[in-house]
């Protein structure tokens, strides 16, 4: 992955074989305090106002309308929602909360944008000949089998993994472990590597290609959010991916 920057905006950016992926930071927003300051979550005590603001930038700076951006209510569920065109409501680009309950989203349309909201959650970008996805891949949507669902969406064979909380700063309980107890090397004691994670079940759905950030959000203070770290006030990053054609040099 590369560092992309756009206006202040800064990303991490993953190429896939037909398709790219954008991972945000907490860089070149509007919003202010705990929140400073490219907040994208409007379930938060931010202004409305400004994470709108922030959402249009992160759009200028990928060269994406808002418009066409697919998002969820994110609920640490594993339902998948699959897209022929743009939404409606428009959740992103009018910064409203989502009517529908979904963790994934899916297209095999040109310009249209997956997008999931982080804070902790690995974003993971899946391509294959059938489209693109987005997935938001907390331990729940991890252990309920949404990488798999995913994957076979799309046919994945390329995937990639954004930031999220490293095994470094993840302390889980029993039965967190319990659960992906059939997994090898995904856990130091207590200390679960939700990458490690991602990695073995994307294997295990046939995505031979996978590449990941490994960037621990916990640690990078200056550059993420995340929950663990800054509780209910921490704002959201994000994950996007679309289509670019063979290459992905689009």
């Amino acid at each position: 992955m590369d560092w992309r920057e756009e206006n202040g905006v800064r990303w991490l950016q993953a190429d896939l074989p037909g398709a790219r992926a954008a991972f945000t930071t907490r860089l070149g927003g509007v919003s202010e305090g705990a929140y400073s300051s490219l907040n994208l979550g409007v379930k938060t005590e931010d202004e409305r106002e400004r994470v709108q603001e922030n959402r249009k930038r992160v759009a200028a700076g990928l060269g994406i309308d808002p418009a066409d951006v697919l998002m969820g209510h994110q609920v640490h569920g594993t339902e998948l929602r699959w897209h022929d065109e743009p939404q409606s409501p428009r959740v992103y680009a009018d910064a409203k909360v989502s009517p529908e309950q979904v963790d994934a989203h899916a297209t095999g349309s040109a310009g249209l944008v997956p997008l999931v909201l982080v804070a902790d959650c690995l974003p993971v970008a899946l391509w294959g000949p059938g489209g693109v996805a987005m997935a938001h891949c907390g331990w729940r949507p991890l252990a309920g089998g949404i990488v798999n669902r995913t994957a076979a969406a799309v046919g994945a064979t390329a995937a990639a993994i954004g930031p999220g909380i490293g095994a470094c700063c993840y302390e889980v309980g029993d039965e967190v472990l319990e659960t992906f107890s059939a997994l090898p090397r995904v856990a130091n004691g207590r200390m679960l590597d939700l990458t490690a994670v991602a990695r073995r079940l994307l294997a295990r759905a046939g995505v031979e290609e996978v590449e990941s950030a490994d960037v621990c959000v916990s640690c990078e203070a200056e550059l993420f959010y995340s929950h663990r770290r800054d509780g209910a006030r921490a704002g959201r990053q994000a994950g996007l991916a679309w289509l670019t054609g063979a290459g992905g040099s689009g």
